[in-house]
């Protein structure tokens, strides 16, 4: 079985709303093995829809279709799902019935313009609502130029109402493909996504099950794997072979799993060896403890740390000689080593994290130098350092220069195992 899920709604054409039942539903869809082929988002054009409707009926067997069914002039799913199977659309006494009661209850006359929602295309079904006042619709249409038939289910877009619905009340009658279809993801950092995809090799040619593909966000490179099996233990066998070959072939640049972040792994290898970390922030404003103090369990290793976004901040909160600020500049590798230095001195904990100002990449810039930012790790005997160039996206240069200071954390904490 393939299918496809509709998103109705101009909120989410002009990117007023974010469409996030498709990717719900997509994943409740695939743990029942029923791929998903196509994600569509549409206005509220009634043409439009009831063409699309028919684009999508012809080429998938099961369709889901969110919103528009509400009571407002603009709500025209019902009336497209009509014309995509012409037919009228006929009132459903019971659905009437229950649509009133639920205003009653409320203590509420029910609006005449509500009674649209007791309105089905002939031949479909509704779908009870209890959460709301839409029921939804259940109908078989016929594809063009067969016999074959596809299933169209539509919800409200309300997700609340339509996550209820779809588990309550659609879940229960889809048979799903007889296949388990399983994912997981592996979090990368210090290398590009051509890099990666090099350094796997075959492991991410199209159609190979499991398939591994990688994605990007924030120089955070991620491996999704997707299984195809008989069973969720065949599944689980094919993504664990996957994913110690993705370790053998990418080494230290694999950080974690799943939802995990470089700054979970850097505070749990802290926690298991019961040592302490303390930070020294310029470019990024502080996010290098925010994503520290977003960790449970970071009150066992990060004792705090320090903000100095000027010249003035660094020599007074951290000691900094302004002789080297002014020889070496404030973005380089000896003021991260310095900025690291004194604060070492105030929270003697065993490592201490600096990083400089991050500066912008400017594309207009005729002098060639490259902007480059630095972190310093400084500890008991301890004395590194890390550079980026900043050539990249500067919307997330901050980010950026957190992750690669967690990283080099990261990577001196495996090297003492």
């Amino acid at each position: 079985m393939q299918a496809e899920i509709i998103a109705i709604g101009s909120e989410l054409t002009t990117g007023a709303k974010l469409d996030t039942n498709s990717q719900w539903l997509s994943r409740e869809l695939s743990a029942i093995g029923i791929p998903v082929r196509y994600h569509v988002t549409m206005a509220d054009d009634l043409e439009a829809m009831t063409a699309a409707f028919r684009t999508s009926v012809d080429r998938s067997e099961l369709v889901l279709i969110t919103g528009g069914i509400g009571p407002t002039l603009d709500d025209l799913t019902r009336q497209a799902v009509a014309g995509l199977a012409d037919v009228e659309l006929v009132q459903h006494e019971p659905s009437l019935e229950i649509i009133k009661s639920m205003f009653a209850l409320r203590k509420r006359d029910m609006p005449e313009r509500n009674a649209i929602q007791a309105m089905f295309p002939q031949g479909s079904e509704p779908i009870p609502n209890p959460r709301g006042s839409a029921p939804g619709i259940s109908m078989q249409v016929q594809q063009t130029g067969g016999d074959a038939f596809c299933r169209v289910i539509v919800m409200p877009g309300v997700p609340s109402e339509m996550k209820r619905m779809f588990q309550q009340e659609v879940l229960p009658g889809l048979s799903g493909s007889g296949r388990v279809i399983r994912h997981a993801r592996i979090n990368c950092f210090g290398v590009g996504e051509s890099a990666a995809e090099e350094m796997l090799g075959e492991l991410t040619a199209r159609d190979r099950d499991p398939e591994v593909g990688i994605t990007v966000h924030e120089a955070t490179i991620t491996m999704r794997i997707t299984a195809h099996g008989d069973s969720e233990a065949e599944c689980h066998g094919k993504i664990a072979e996957a994913g110690q070959t993705v370790r053998e072939k990418l080494g230290e640049f694999v950080f974690g799993v799943e939802d995990e972040e470089l700054e979970h792994i850097v505070v749990r290898l802290l926690c298991e060896r019961g040592l302490t970390l303390a930070t020294a922030e310029s470019g990024t404003g502080g996010l290098l403890a925010h994503r520290l103090t977003d960790v449970a369990g970071f009150e066992g290793c990060y004792l705090g740390g320090v903000v100095v976004p000027t010249d003035a901040a660094k020599r007074e909160l951290l000691d900094v000689d302004d002789d080297l600020l002014k020889q070496a500049g404030s973005i380089s590798a000896e003021a991260a080593a310095a900025m690291a230095g004194g604060c070492h001195r105030q929270f003697g904990t065993d490592f201490v994290l600096a990083i400089t100002e991050c500066p912008w990449f400017d594309p207009d810039d005729s002098t060639g130098e490259t902007p480059t930012v630095y972190a310093a790790l400084v500890g008991d005997g301890i004395a590194e350092s890390a550079s980026h160039a900043m050539v990249g996206d500067p919307a997330i240069a901050k980010s950026r220069a957190a992750k690669m200071a967690l990283n080099l954390l990261r990577l001196k904490l495996l090297a003492m195992d």
